[in-house]
């Protein structure tokens, strides 16, 4: 690693040459000598202002005239009247503060380029309400123009890709209008980089901006030297549940490697998804850096070992239904957990189990072996099935979620009034993605799902499958208020013997998540008497809009569309409206939707569903 200084790499970015004409170093124009109302004993003061027919209780409103909202509302923000818009005052007084207030609009818009401006104000007599009313007259000027920006890193920090795109980016450039908090925040953005990829010693060595009233021209000089770039130190774990051994799997980068806070936030965050701790705090400990390392504090608190669960909700899918679940966040001084759930509705009746083996590294593994048992009723069909299986997750792989799992089923079925069993063994793998700017009530993200299925006849399954299948769902912001919602899904499978399959590995359309205007898993291939079997493939879409009047309440329109088939593809088409609820415990959605193109019983449906929308 070279050190800074001249023998160091150098970096510019200058927009043209230019001297510098004149530092401008403002004078403070504010009034003084003034007695505030403060200073006087509160009764005289009441007493001598009534004497002297001064005092009005009704405050003071403030009209800013020829500036834009947004510079208008900051602007009156920096007056000293505004403190008294809710506030006794007297006639002096605002007589006074008004005056005040045009020095003050002047030196308030400064920072924002505007060296010339002028401001003249005027105080009318209090209404009958006693309030005062001041307003004033801006002329902001010329502003003041960017005639010349050279920054320049020196250092080993210039050679960094993210140094070089603060850089690059740096505003106010040549020709714009001088904003010094634009400016500042350009300024902030090279130092921060630097200190984010460990360049601790950074030290901005010149700085200047020369301002000329005259020629209202601006030039922009700022140097840093870089210095030299720290690594990682050892990694130091408070006091915690877990051996060190243990917890150093969860480190992220290689020993000696250079320090980055983006690393340093991917252990943090290990830590907090790891869902041992209550309380996680990762970071450099600067006060012991040296040799070019600096060491990383760790402050873990345990969190509760036992967490129970319970949770009611109401689907028209499944009917009104409840949960229960335990689950022990570590068994041992290896991380493993376990976990068991139980879900009872009107029509599902579920319960599993689950064995947990974290393997955290480079790469962050689960391994989990489950069993269950599920009990499901629609409208078409009824299962009872048993299933084992073990699966390994893998937290980041390309940027996904990804699940590769052998699942074992066993049970009975009735579907369209046919009897069925079935044993089937197969491979799963599935790739999940999220990304959402809240979890709650995202405004914008996506979620998506890929899947495949595969088993082989004689390997403990009645019949050969290969099955996949893909969801997606994006949401966007439309206005402030409003967003568009968009849900697609497609499967197809290729089967020796269809009929071997139960419910949950075929495919069905309809219900609150799926085609609405339609019962759940109503849409689907027939069999001769004219039942629901389901289908080979499945397309489905839906378009939403949401708008939301008040902070939590709001209304959609929606189309969805959709099809489980076998042979031909018969798009089922609904249109719907619905009411949106910002509740405590999530978003809560009432629909009404109506079948507009199908072939099946059309009639209006009402769908309630409960919980985030990724």
């Amino acid at each position: 690693m070279q050190k800074s200084g001249t023998t160091g790499s150098k970096l510019h970015c200058r927009h043209m040459e230019s001297p510098v004409e004149q530092s401008l170093s403002r004078p403070s124009s504010r009034p003084s000598g003034f007695l505030s109302a403060r200073i006087a004993l509160p009764r005289c003061f009441v007493l001598l202002s009534l004497l002297c027919g001064q005092l009005s209780f009704g405050g003071v409103s403030i009209d800013i005239q020829g500036l834009d909202p947004e510079l208008g509302a900051a602007v009156k923000a920096s007056l000293d009247l505004e403190q008294y818009a809710n506030r006794d005052i007297s006639s002096v007084q605002a007589e006074r503060l008004m005056l005040r207030g045009q020095d003050q609009i002047r030196e308030a818009l400064e920072p924002y380029g505007y060296y010339s401006a002028r401001a003249t104000g005027t105080l009318q007599p209090p209404d009958d309400k006693g309030q005062y009313r001041v307003a004033y007259e801006v002329e902001r000027g010329e502003p003041v123009i960017v005639r010349a920006t050279a920054v320049v890193v020196d250092g080993t920090g210039a050679e960094l890709p993210a140094t070089r795109s603060a850089i690059e980016s740096f505003q106010p450039r040549s020709g714009e209008r001088m904003d010094h908090g634009v400016y500042e925040g350009s300024k902030s953005r090279i130092d921060n980089t630097l200190k984010y990829a460990g360049f601790f010693d950074a030290n901005l060595q010149r700085r200047k901006v020369s301002v000329s009233r005259a020629s209202k021209t601006a030039d922009i000089d700022l140097a840093w030297d870089s210095g030299p770039r720290y690594r990682f130190g050892p990694t130091q774990f408070s006091t915690a549940q877990f051996p060190d051994q243990f917890l150093q799997r969860y480190v992220p980068w290689q020993p000696d490697a250079y320090y980055s806070t983006e690393q340093l936030l991917t252990l943090q965050q290990r830590l907090v998804d790891a869902d041992y701790f209550s309380t996680v705090s990762v970071q450099p400990d600067l006060d012991k850096k040296a040799d070019g390392h600096v060491p990383i504090e760790a402050l873990l608190i345990p969190a509760k070992r036992t967490v129970y669960k319970a949770g009611a909700y109401v689907s028209t899918d499944t009917g009104p239904g409840g949960k229960l679940g335990v689950e022990r966040r570590w068994l041992n001084d290896r991380g493993h957990k376990l976990g068991a759930d139980v879900e009872y509705s009107q029509r599902l009746q579920e319960f599993s189990t689950s064995y947990r083996i974290p393997r955290p590294g480079e790469r962050n593994r689960n391994y989990t072996i489950a069993a269950g048992y599920r009990d499901e009723t629609t409208d078409s069909s009824r299962s009872k099935t048993a299933r084992i299986g073990a699966s390994e997750v893998l937290d980041q792989w390309h940027g996904y979620t990804r699940t590769l799992s052998l699942q074992y089923l066993n049970g009975d079925f009735e579907i369209a009034n046919e009897q069925g069993s079935s044993s089937l063994l197969y491979a799963e793998a599935l790739l999940t993605r999220k990304r959402a700017d809240d979890i709650l009530f995202p405004t914008r993200g996506y979620a998506l799902t890929y899947g495949l299925r595969v088993a082989q006849e004689g390997l403990l399954s009645d019949t050969s499958l290969a099955q996949i299948r893909a969801e997606a769902k994006w949401i966007r912001p439309v206005t402030q208020r409003s967003r568009a919602i968009l849900r697609a899904a497609a499967g197809a499978m290729t089967v020796d013997d269809f009929d071997a399959l139960p419910p949950e590995l075929r495919f069905f359309a309809g219900g609150d998540r799926s085609v609405r205007g339609f019962d759940y898993q109503q849409i689907g291939e027939t069999n001769a008497s004219g039942g629901v079997i389901g289908g080979k493939y499945l397309l489905s879409a839906s378009t939403e809009y949401e708008h939301f009047f008040l902070r939590d309440w709001g209304g959609a329109a929606f189309v969805d569309a959709g099809d489980a088939f076998s042979t031909e593809l018969k798009a089922n088409v609904s249109v719907g409206l619905g009411v949106r609820w910002r509740s405590p415990v999530g978003l809560v959605r009432l629909d009404v939707a109506k079948p507009v193109i199908t072939d099946l019983e059309d009639s209006v449906r009402i769908h309630i569903t409960i919980g985030p929308d990724l």
